[in-house]
C-alpha cells in the first residue's frame, strides 16, 4: 500500500511525519530519514490495530484473511 506523508519541521529540530490518511497515525524522528523509518512503522501498527478492532467485531461471522 502507499500513503502520502506530510514531514514538518519543529522548532526543536525534530521531524515530525504525519500521514493524513489514518487519523491520529504521527511519528517523528531526529532528521527526515529517521520520521520517515519511524512513520511506516507508525502506519504497521495503525492498520494492525484497525484490523483487530474489525476482526473483534466478527464474532458471528467467520473473518477471510485478504492481503493486499
Amino acid at each position: 500500500m502507499m500513503f502520502h506523508i506530510l514531514l514538518e519541521h519543529a522548532e526543536d529540530g525534530w521531524v515530525v511525519a504525519e500521514c493524513p490518511a489514518l487519523p491520529g497515525c504521527v511519528s517523528q524522528g531526529q532528521d527526515e530519514q529517521e520520521a520517515m523509518s519511524n512513520i511506516r512503522e507508525a502506519i504497521e501498527a495503525w492498520l494492525w490495530a484497525e484490523d483487530q478492532k474489525a476482526l473483534a467485531q466478527c464474532v458471528t461471522k467467520t473473518p477471510i484473511l485478504v492481503a493486499v
